[in-house]
């Protein structure tokens, strides 16, 4: 292997990052110290590149993500590592009484025996990784997911939407800091070398390749995240940072460390193209709330069920949609899960909407056994129409009301039991009309309903409809579910409490022999001794038997 004062060509003959061959030593003295101070990020030249990747590095994820959850705390999360649990992680309280990475549970537990653990979820962590990536939309509509801890937003198109890149970056900081997170934040045109200086946390903002090759060259090994066997041939041979491995023979780094590892300082440096995957969050809202343990009190589960209806409306008013229907599961350890639908008549977005239904729901909801935990998942989305209506049109606040009216009314009695009635053009009379959904005005069309809506309203239209015998007038608007069995006198005549007297001709139905339903009768309109006029029919068979099937009001 050549010296190491031999500086490698690049592949696309641009000149090397240092411009003199300088000894190990030399080298590691000219290198400037780069400030590690939060609020003193580094800034270099402003020269216009492609691209410009903004890098979100969670140092403390795993402990973050169990502390996601509104009023629940974790002050360590350990793990299991070969069948020893030892801590992964503590907050600076549980630090400040001893508790560090690598010790055992028994040994923490013996210096804090009131320490809250929690085990890793590395689930959990992906979980609220995604959901930061929907939050971190907003800002550009190209983010990136680097398991297990990164986020990468492209924000070169973003810049003149929120001024320049220290305005969007302290936005981003704000928005993350708001949310329990503590973040690493560092920005340069490659995806690899932003990565590199958040992991190692130097908030650089860096616009101009030439200069990552002097700012990534003293971050340490650690940063690339390459196997422990590599960084520990590479400090074998005394390589501990970046501009170490830069100073190495390419052929014989790529032939001892891999070809892909080579590939990685090229991409890193801007010399070769670092293609990435752009996330996009789902339509349909679906996220969990986990309770610290089983729960029967419904107070708690329904601000539980709250919490998720909040984080619902966000993901809606983010995507500008809305939601018809809404599902809750309710789980639990040793039976199935418990699941609760709620409907709109109407999309919509709002939290205190569907709280308010779900509250009426939950007045009646038999839980088999004490939840652990619940899952709010959302139904297929629309886009959010808006009202365009007048400000002094008070139709649409009426026709709003009737509709809150409705949900509220089938929140309390089952959607089954709020439903319309509409005609359906059949001549039987029970097959004449028909269940719809509550509120629809669409009516099928029928030979024996006006078309036109002021038809009714004409008096000559009315006597045309006596003198013709109309439908309209001759069917009785209660019609009972089932046929009633009339008794006869000794005349053969119908008796509903006391003999009936028909009124006119009779109405002759016989249809429905095509479906294997086909009646044949005789209706006729009665009055019984009280002068109530009834809906009666008679068989046109060998039996010739009465029945009361209506009754007018």
């Amino acid at each position: 292997m050549p010296p190491p004062d031999k500086l490698p060509v690049p592949r696309d003959g641009q000149t090397p990052p240092v411009a003199q061959p300088v000894t190990q030593q030399s080298f590691a003295l000219a290198l400037p110290e780069l400030p590690r101070r939060k609020d003193s990020p580094v800034y270099a030249s402003r020269s216009r590149t492609t691209q410009l990747w903004l890098c979100i590095h969670f140092p403390s994820l795993p402990l973050e993500a169990m502390n996601a959850r509104d009023g629940v705390v974790t002050e360590a999360v350990f793990e299991n590592q070969q069948g020893n649990r030892r801590i992964l992680m503590a907050d600076a309280g549980a630090e400040k009484l001893g508790i560090a990475p690598g010790q055992s549970i028994n040994a923490a537990l013996a210096l804090a025996p009131s320490l809250k653990l929690e085990e890793r979820n590395a689930e959990k962590e992906s979980r609220v990784l995604e959901r930061m990536a929907g939050w971190a939309e907003r800002f550009t509509s190209i983010v990136s997911i680097e398991p297990p801890d990164l986020l990468l937003l492209e924000i070169r198109g973003s810049l003149q939407l929120f001024g320049d890149v220290q305005a969007l970056r302290q936005q981003v900081e704000d928005g993350l800091v708001s949310q329990g997170f503590r973040p690493s934040i560092a920005v340069a045109p490659t995806v690899l070398g932003s990565a590199w200086l958040a992991r190692a946390g130097v908030e650089a903002c860096i616009f101009d390749r030439r200069n990552l090759a002097g700012t990534l060259s003293p971050l340490p090994l650690h940063c690339l995240e390459w196997p422990g066997s590599v960084r520990e041939s590479l400090r074998g041979m005394g390589i501990y940072c970046i501009g170490d491995c830069l100073r190495l023979p390419r052929q014989g780094f790529a032939r001892r460390f891999g070809a892909a590892r080579l590939l990685q300082l090229d991409r890193a440096l801007g010399r070769l193209p670092d293609p990435r995957k752009s996330y996009r969050a789902p339509q349909r809202f679906c996220e969990e709330w986990e309770l610290s343990e089983e729960q029967s009190d419904s107070e708690l589960l329904l601000q539980a069920c709250g919490q998720l209806l909040s984080r619902l409306e966000r993901f809606l008013t983010i995507r500008q949609i809305e939601v018809r229907h809404v599902q809750f599961s309710f789980y639990h350890l040793q039976s199935a899960a418990t699941h609760l639908t709620l409907g709109c008549r109407q999309a919509g977005r709002k939290s205190e909407q569907w709280f308010e239904l779900l509250a009426i729901r939950f007045e009646r909801l038999l839980l088999p056994a004490p939840v652990i935990a619940i899952r709010l998942r959302s139904g297929a989305a629309q886009a959010l129409q808006a009202d365009e209506a007048s400000l002094f049109d008070t139709r649409q606040r009426e026709r709003a009301s009737i509709d809150h009216l409705k949900e509220r009314l089938s929140a309390r009695i089952g959607d089954d039991c709020v439903h319309g009635v509409t005609t359906v053009a059949e001549h039987r009379p029970h097959y004449a009309w028909s269940t719809v959904e509550a509120g629809d005005r669409r009516l099928p069309p029928c030979a024996a309903v006006p078309t036109h809506p002021q038809a009714c309203h004409s008096p000559l239209l009315l006597a045309d409809m006596r003198r013709t015998n109309s439908l309209l007038l001759r069917r009785p608007l209660w019609i009972l579910p089932e046929p009633l069995p009339l008794t006869t006198n000794s005349a053969g005549n119908p008796e509903y409490h006391g003999p009936l007297k028909l009124v006119d001709d009779p109405e002759r139905i016989e249809t429905g022999w095509w479906d294997g339903k086909g009646i044949a009768r005789d209706y006729y309109v009665a009055t019984n001794a009280q002068g109530v006029h009834l809906w009666i029919y008679r068989n046109r068979n060998r039996q010739a038997t009465w029945h009361l099937h209506g009754i007018f009001g």
